[in-house]
């Protein structure tokens, strides 16, 4: 609901701030007071085209806020989340733009910069103007549909929900039919290098297991140059010949001191014992290390061909994941690919017929739904014609004829809610043709007719947003402007209804009325809105029945009017 209007510097309106209530609101005053401003600064708040004109003479820019409060469940905080807005449902929604002297404007969102085209699809969801020169909503045919389903309570579940199998069927068939195309094409290449994968045949971790053997038989080859030195090293024929040399020479000098009597425990013969003795270790040590390196060598003996088929391995892995542009630890996981990928060749064919058939199947399924819902359409339009013919009479639109047109489309633009396209067609004339309700009537049979058909649809439909109605009883009075006041009360039983009037008979039927006129002369002329007491209302209702004199005879009038 929209709860305030705050305009400053909007043609003759300075400054001026408007607290809306529920239910119906009456705009009068005389021809040229500034009703039309009102609604034109509410235009600019809502993302109305606008230029530099609407900005007060003298004043560097215009603004206009409105302030609305809505339900937490509301669509338009949808809206305002898919285009990045921050707001709290348990606030007020404020729609705000600055226009400049010029011809430059600003929007906002709840003091948020965004685009006129944001500010505009907003306002799009809040208001609908209907008036002698356009009518938003019930103009555009895209409408019609969605208002058709909600007059006639229609549930377009299970065509949405046919339309979504079918879409699904569809999707999974496409998806095959790719693989079997790709797979088909791809078949030569396919067979041919899974041919190479298996008979090169990669293990998992190969690649990791190959490096370490290699780098330790490198290492053990390395070692085994080493050892092989080492032995040379003790085994030489100098080295075991000076010791046994140098042993027997010890032997041959402790048995000569023996011989020439010398006492063995003598310190020269113990002495050579000792020297025998150490030297003889030294024969042991020396055969003791050979037997080791010669253990050492025996254990990092490796077969010379074993490192060059671990290399020949690891080079052969490595060429072939350069050939699929892919790594070796990839190649195993590659190859059930390739497996997979032939197979699925082999038997898409099976795989595509049953494909098919279920997305055949869902498209039937659909057809059948969207024929089921297009007959309740059609019937659903028949009802809708009937409520809007009982509007018109009254209306002094007796001659007009109201018709839903319901019509199938091409299969390409079917879609979740039917193959439907729903416009609603109006001849204004006896014998005249149909035709679309812009193209067909004029502007004081338009904004009649909009009242008519929003009434209709408000009998049966969701509750509708604040509905704008300028000038609605253009042309007419008596119990036509009778009959279009009681129509615009039985629109704010479920909607806030804001109509600007020149008909006593409308305004009478406002819960509340405001009353816009003009002071000042010449540059310094101001437009003002008064929002009317019980007894200021039914002045000015005796005002617009009598003209300048109110006379008592219209004072009495215009209590009748209200009492009503």
């Amino acid at each position: 609901m929209l709860i305030g209007l705050g305009i400053r510097d909007v043609v003759l309106i300075e400054t001026l701030d408007l607290s809306i209530g529920p239910g119906l609101t009456a705009l009068t005053g005389e021809t040229g007071a500034g009703k039309s401003i009102i609604l034109d600064a509410l235009g600019l708040a809502l993302g109305a085209r606008a230029d530099s004109t609407l900005v007060r003479r003298g004043a560097i820019q215009a603004s206009a806020a409105a302030i609305f409060a809505l339900a937490p469940d509301h669509a338009v905080w949808a809206l305002l989340d898919g285009r990045g807005l921050g707001y709290d449902p348990a606030e007020d929604l404020v729609l705000r733009r600055v226009l400049g002297a010029d011809g430059r404007s600003r929007a906002f969102v709840n003091d948020q910069s965004t685009s006129i085209t944001t500010l505009k699809e907003i306002g799009a969801a809040l208001i609908e103007v209907h008036g002698q020169h356009e009518t938003v909503g019930l103009l555009d045919s895209r409408t019609h549909r969605l208002l058709l389903d909600a007059f006639g309570r229609l549930d377009t579940g299970a065509c949405q929900a046919a339309w979504s199998r079918w879409r699904s069927a569809l999707e999974t068939l496409e998806a095959l039919r790719a693989v079997a195309d790709r797979a088909a094409s791809d078949t030569e290449e396919l067979t041919r290098w899974l041919s190479e994968l298996d008979r090169l045949d990669p293990c998992e971790g190969e690649e990791t297991e190959l490096a370490q053997q290699r780098a330790i038989l490198g290492a053990a080859e390395k070692a085994l140059a080493d050892i092989a030195a080492a032995r040379d090293g003790l085994n030489g024929d100098s080295l075991g010949g000076r010791i046994s040399g140098a042993f027997r020479a010890l032997q041959r000098a402790r048995e000569a001191a023996l011989r020439a009597g010398a006492d063995t425990e003598s310190s020269g013969v113990a002495r050579l014992n000792a020297a025998c003795e150490a030297v003889d270790r030294a024969g042991v040590e020396i055969a003791e290390a050979t037997a080791a390196i010669d253990a050492a060598a025996e254990a990092f003996d490796v077969r010379p061909d074993v490192l060059e088929q671990a290399e020949e391995r690891l080079f052969a892995l490595r060429a072939m994941a350069r050939k699929l542009s892919t790594t070796v630890a990839a190649l195993p996981g590659l190859r059930l690919s390739y497996a997979a990928a032939l197979e699925a060749a082999q038997g898409s064919g099976e795989s595509l017929k049953a494909a098919e058939k279920a997305a055949d199947a869902a498209w039937q399924a659909y057809l059948d739904a969207s024929l089921t819902l297009a007959a309740e359409r059609r019937a659903a339009g028949d009802r809708l014609a009937m409520a809007v013919a009982a509007e018109l009479e009254p209306l002094k639109l007796a001659s007009a004829r109201f018709r839903v047109s319901v019509e199938p489309l091409d299969e390409t633009r079917a879609g979740p809610s039917g193959k439907d396209r729903v416009a609603f067609e109006i001849s204004t004339n006896a014998g005249a043709p149909f035709g679309e309700l812009g193209q067909i009537a004029s502007g004081g049979e338009l904004a009649r007719l909009s009242l008519a058909l929003k009434a209709a649809l408000t009998r049966r439909g969701r509750p509708q947003p604040l509905m704008i109605f300028d000038e609605v009883d253009q042309g007419v009075g008596g119990a036509v402007a009778d009959a279009v006041g009681l129509r615009l009360k039985r629109l704010a039983a479920s909607a806030q209804v804001l109509v600007v009037t020149h008909s006593p008979q409308v305004a009478a039927r406002a819960e509340q009325q405001w009353k816009v006129s003009k002071a000042g002369e010449g540059s310094a002329v101001r437009t003002a809105v008064s929002v009317l007491s019980p007894a200021e209302r039914e002045e000015e209702i005796a005002r617009m029945l009598s003209g300048a004199h109110v006379t008592d005879e219209a004072r009495a009038a215009a209590r009748a009017l209200i009492s009503a």
